[in-house]
């Protein structure tokens, strides 16, 4: 007879298959924040066939489901990302070769997220069954965690108020359990507003935008060297005009602030405002700002952290097979100088 304990791993073990071709979906499609749908179904068939039910478009995003299973206390939450990023397209093989007509990718591996947690909530709802115990187990599928901050609407509709435990993972370069706090980070895009004029007859009339842009973020720049050196900021131009012989009269840059501490990211974001008052004074124009989102940094939680790295362990390390291991071998090739050494997957390192 198996265990629980042995089922469980054995289930693990015998999902490899599945969230291999589950994942491989996920990076195809490659679907940026809050336009996850396919990814989104994907994710939530696996639960509904496994039993959970489903509420699907929570908290008023057509990508965001709740997957829940049993009854009572505890209430565990387990969180699934899936979005992609604009910008890296990448077909799944070990060198860069973009993909034709697709802009997006997972530069941040959530369709292993996704999928991961979609397993990881299956098989402790069949460890509850198995044991006959009490207990709900919840997988939040949370859309835009790139620069969206879908979580954020999700809690404020309080679909966490009755969570004990929330649960998260996020692939990395090593085979470990992790309790660091992430990166407290805000981000807002800034547009200003000018005069157009024509370039070359008429410059004087005109009050360009984007030196309004190009003004902010000289200052900002600035503003590194008087700032903590493990800030960060880091902005693109969305918009700075149509013709070189036009003075823009509109022109916005889209702006992240990261820090460990939320109070001094917070001290450096209103700076930057300020910042952006005065590239407008400056250049004569006008600028107002958006904010997209605002997200806490994470909490570590030293409890569970040593149980997670107790279970990783009962668990053990990962064995590639042989279509793995030469992928993994071509993809570490290109890595130039690491600390991670390849067949270090196969024991679970220290927690970081």
């Amino acid at each position: 007879m198996v265990s629980a304990d042995g089922a469980v791993l054995e289930f693990i073990e015998g999902r490899r298959v599945a969230d291999r071709a589950v994942a491989l979906q996920l990076w195809n499609w490659a679907e940026v924040g809050y336009q996850e749908e396919q990814s989104s179904i994907r994710l939530q068939k696996e639960l509904r066939e496994a039993g959970f039910s489903i509420k699907a478009g929570v908290a008023g995003m057509p990508t965001a489901f709740i997957a829940e299973y049993g009854s009572g206390k505890p209430v565990i939450a387990i969180l699934a990302e899936m979005d992609a990023l604009p910008g890296v397209s990448q077909a799944a093989v070990p060198e860069r070769l973009p993909l034709r007509g697709r802009i997006s990718g997972h530069a941040c591996r959530h369709h292993l997220f996704g999928t991961g947690s979609t397993s990881a909530g299956i098989a402790i709802k069949n460890w509850l069954a198995a044991n006959r115990r009490s207990g709900t187990i919840r997988v939040y599928g949370t859309p835009a965690e790139e620069g969206g901050a879908g979580k954020s609407y999700m809690v404020r509709e309080g679909l966490f108020s009755d969570v004990d435990v929330a649960l998260h993972w996020h692939a990395v370069d090593r085979n470990a359990g992790t309790n660091e706090p992430t990166l407290a980070n805000k981000s807002a895009k800034f547009r200003f507003s000018g005069i157009a004029a024509h370039a070359a007859a008429s410059p004087e009339r005109g009050r360009s935008a984007l030196d309004g842009v190009e003004a902010m973020n000289f200052m900002a720049n600035l503003m590194r060297e008087h700032v903590p050196e493990d800030a960060r900021m880091h902005y693109i131009i969305t918009r700075g005009g149509d013709a070189p012989n036009v003075v823009p009269e509109f022109a916005e840059v889209f702006y992240y602030v990261r820090h460990r501490n939320p109070v001094v990211m917070a001290e450096i974001f209103d700076r930057l405002i300020a910042v952006s008052e005065a590239a407008a004074m400056g250049t004569g124009t006008t600028v107002k700002h958006e904010l997209i989102h605002d997200a806490y940094s994470l909490l570590p939680n030293d409890v569970f952290a040593a149980a997670v790295d107790v279970n990783l362990r009962r668990v053990g390390g990962v064995n590639y097979d042989a279509i793995e291991q030469a992928f993994a071998e071509k993809l570490f090739a290109t890595l130039g100088k690491t600390d991670v050494v390849l067949g270090s997957e196969r024991e679970v390192q220290p927690i970081g």
